[in-house]
């Protein structure tokens, strides 16, 4: 008993002199905690500048702009329009007067970000006045100037503005001449530079990164406004599936800027690329929201731009300060990187998936936006969503969207993608597929062909969505006598639906749904127009609990610990593997162990808290020991086969037991096993090794019960023999240490102290010894474990 208690104590002693690992694991860059205090702490700067007035230091020429501009940055940024301060400072932006562009833009959104319901007769009232003073003649018709008297032209800078107030005002309901839209549309689209890019001036003026960014967020804006749909109503009822206008304006646009991308200064102003730099940042986050890109070119544009902007926050006033014209203003900058920061974490409601090299994933080109409009008001959340190729994506990219929206009227090219989208529903991602256009039977045979080869068992398949399913009812009614209801199929997976597919439109309905067109429809396009609506908005809260994550959240969950800071450094700390497999079915086995750990006889310093996560995040390398179980047929994505290779060549530990020796779950971990380590064989563990005898401080478990159920006799209830036999555990060793260590009988249901008879498995006491000396041993550098990290 005194050399146990005086092992352990070695072994707390090693803990608390920092992670066990033979190699210090790189920190990740950026983490969703990083993120969030960031904005925080800008956010806290900007509400301790407040004056006693509501007003921060305006500059003469824009009296107000200032003020608006940190106001709409605050409540962007997460502070309520009720906060007191903000309450102060909406009640000085109500006095201002119109008088120049940039002011009465930045007017305008603050007040439809604040309380657009009390202030709506004021916002239309500034819509008028953006509308009145748009040059309607000469060269440069179309644009806004500041404005400074007769004959002096317009700019693509106050232009932009002036398109995002009067875009904002549409949409909490003012009223905006369509002839603004179309000529601001067409001076966009004119004033193009040949390589894609634009200026300050629309004449003889190099493009550069923000008046590119202003440019493509003007044209999405203006050009959605006045195209044609690729929907509309007629006498007899609704066209869908029309063809949609044709221009690479913003296509070329993108490809200029893709070339050109850069977080760390305003590209394509040579000798100038600090000047107007958190101004393209600004502009940068609404080019990626709005055209639905996660990346431009190559470039995950939300994760180097909050990198950088991380990086460069003051570390003690915490707040942001750049170089030139407006920008040496920490009020000014301050509130431009949190609206980057804010706006740009919008979480992700769908993606919308690009299939074939056609257009045919694409016959109603707004309809995803218009839906997601329709959800953001509904729920009453910020939201955004994607586009997504998926022969690019990797599963975790996939991830990134809660819902993977497949539509078309011919048959999805998908081959070759089955095991990717099984991966990514395998980690609770959810398919929603549409078969669109008059004659969707192509692609509604095609797509069912294609998740036939996506779940090839037999009880996974699809069937018709019955009256008693939550997508007829979970946020809206739908109409008893919809036209689709039993068009709707759906696969059951474990607990929870994963696909829904209707044979039958839903995006023509949504894309109908867009400016202006839901006037003057005849009444039942108008009916069939709200449950396409109602099924789309009940299929996503079904998808994602109402509750999609914040972009941020992809990076490293905020939850993981930091094994080498803290007052609790010495607090030895167990992560658990997500998987398909059902990582989850006996969900109190490592709570249990824990606290076993922590009490009784070992009384080791243990968190009780399991910290889940998956095998490729990027804070794995911060545990020493991973555990996982489950009782199905699971996969490792190639992201996660390389991250957890790493994990276990640089030290770490990966225990793992199939829950009622699951023959589907033993064969898929080998499996899985074989191709983390190609080059090492899982074997069972000679009995004489140090991990069954007290070593390591544990407990000699050379002989342990085991139970096995009995054959099933007609009448007689269940029965099980428990006998004494060696324990039967495999392992791959790595330079003499185990790496692996796996148990094909049941460790876990023993854990959460449920011995159930037809179980076959280790007796509660001794599951539990098995489990000690596995933690014990992946602690012990007796044992041929990693030494602890300098």
């Amino acid at each position: 008993m005194r050399r146990r208690q005086l092992v352990l104590l070695l072994l707390v002693a090693s803990v608390a002199a920092g992670p066990i690992r033979r190699l210090a694991a790189q920190e990740p860059s950026l983490t969703a905690e990083q993120v969030r205090t960031s904005i925080r702490q800008g956010v806290d700067y900007l509400l301790n500048e407040q004056s006693g007035r509501g007003t921060w230091d305006d500059m003469t020429e824009y009296p107000g702009g200032v003020t608006a501009l940190c106001t709409l940055a605050l409540l962007n940024a997460g502070v309520e329009p009720n906060h007191p301060k903000i309450q102060k400072s909406l009640a000085f932006l109500r006095t201002l007067q119109p008088e120049k562009t940039y002011t009465v833009a930045l007017q305008t959104m603050a007040l439809c970000e604040g309380e657009p319901v009390r202030d709506l007769a004021l916002i239309q009232k500034n819509a008028q006045w953006l509308s009145r003073v748009q040059i309607t003649q000469g060269p440069r018709k179309g644009s806004w100037s500041y404005p400074l008297g007769e004959g002096v032209g317009g700019d693509n800078s106050n232009s932009q503005f002036a398109v995002l107030a009067l875009h904002e005002a549409e949409r909490v309901g003012a009223k905006v001449d369509p002839e603004v839209w179309q000529l601001a549309a067409e001076y966009w689209k004119d004033c193009q530079n040949p390589d894609g890019s634009w200026g300050y001036q629309p004449e003889n003026m190099p493009g550069s990164g923000s008046m590119t960014c202003a440019g493509i967020g003007a044209w999405i804006i203006c050009s959605g406004k006045v195209a044609a749909a690729a929907a509309e109503a007629t006498g007899n009822g609704v066209q869908c599936c029309l063809p949609p206008d044709k221009n690479d304006v913003l296509e070329r646009a993108l490809v200029w800027l893709g070339r050109n991308f850069s977080v760390r200064r305003n590209p394509g102003q040579p000798g100038a690329a600090t000047q107007w730099h958190f101004y393209y940042l600004y502009g940068l986050e609404r080019v990626g929201r709005l055209s639905a890109r996660r990346f431009i070119g190559d470039h995950d544009w939300y994760r180097a731009g909050a990198e950088y902007l991380i990086s460069r926050q003051d570390a003690f006033s915490h707040e942001w300060i750049g170089e030139g014209h407006s920008e040496d203003n920490p009020h000014v900058t301050t509130s431009l990187a949190l609206l980057f920061l804010s706006k740009g974490r919008r979480p992700v409601l769908m993606a919308e998936v690009k299939h074939g090299p056609g257009e045919d994933w694409n016959r109603h080109p707004c309809a995803v936006a218009n839906l997601t409009a329709f959800v953001e008001r509904e729920w009453g959340l910020n939201l955004t969503w994607q586009i997504i190729d998926p022969q690019a994506a990797t599963v975790e990219d996939l991830l990134q969207a809660p819902v993977l929206f497949v539509s078309g009227s011919q048959s999805p090219e998908l081959g070759g993608l089955e095991e990717k989208f099984r991966d990514y529903i395998d980690r609770g991602g959810f398919v929603f597929a549409e078969a669109c256009c008059v004659d969707g039977s192509g692609f509604k045979d095609g797509m069912k062909a294609f998740l036939d080869k996506i779940f090839p068992e037999g009880e996974y398949k699809l069937r018709l969505a019955g009256p008693e399913h939550p997508i007829w009812r979970i946020d809206r009614l739908v109409r008893p006598d919809s036209p689709y209801v039993g068009r709707l199929w759906t696969i059951e997976y474990g607990c929870r639906t994963c696909v829904v597919f209707s044979e039958v439109d839903l995006s023509c309905y949504w894309e109908l749904y867009g400016h202006g067109r839901t006037q003057g429809l005849p009444e039942q396009a108008k009916l069939r127009m709200e449950d396409a609506n109602t099924i789309g908005l009940n299929v996503l809260a079904y998808a994602t609990n109402r509750e999609p994550k914040s972009k941020e959240e992809s990076f490293v969950a905020s939850d993981i610990p930091d094994l080498a800071d803290g007052a609790d450094r010495g607090v030895i700390r167990i992560a658990k593997l997500l998987h398909g497999g059902g990582c989850n079915d006996a969900p109190g086995a490592l709570a249990n162990l824990l606290r076993t750990a922590s009490q009784g006889e070992l009384k080791l310093s243990v968190s009780g808290q399991p910290f889940e996560i998956r095998a490729s995040d990027p804070a794995l390398p911060r545990f020493h020991l991973a555990f996982m179980h489950g009782r199905h047929d699971f996969r490792f994505t190639p992201e996660e086969r390389k991250s957890l290779r790493e994990f276990l060549e640089h030290g770490g530990l990966l225990f793992a037991d199939s829950i009622c020796a699951s023959k589907e779950f033993i064969d898929a971990f080998r499996r899985e096993i074989q191709l983390v380590l190609p080059d090492h064989q899982l074997a069972r563990i000679p009995i004489d090794n140090p991990l069954f005898t007290d070593a390591a401080g544990g407990f000699n478990i050379q002989q342990v019960s085991r139970r096995e159920p009995a054959a099933a006799q007609a009448g007689q209830p269940l029965r099980s023999r428990v006998q004494k036999v060696p324990p039967e555990l495999e392992g791959i060793e790595i330079d003499g240490r185990l790496v692996v260590i796996f148990s094909p009988y049941d460790i876990s249901c023993a854990l959460e102290q449920h011995e159930a008879l037809q179980c076959r498995g280790y007796t509660r006491e001794d599951a539990a010894r098995i489990a000690l000396n596995v933690l014990l041993y992946s602690l012990s550098p007796d044992a041929g474990a990693p030494t602890t990290a300098k």
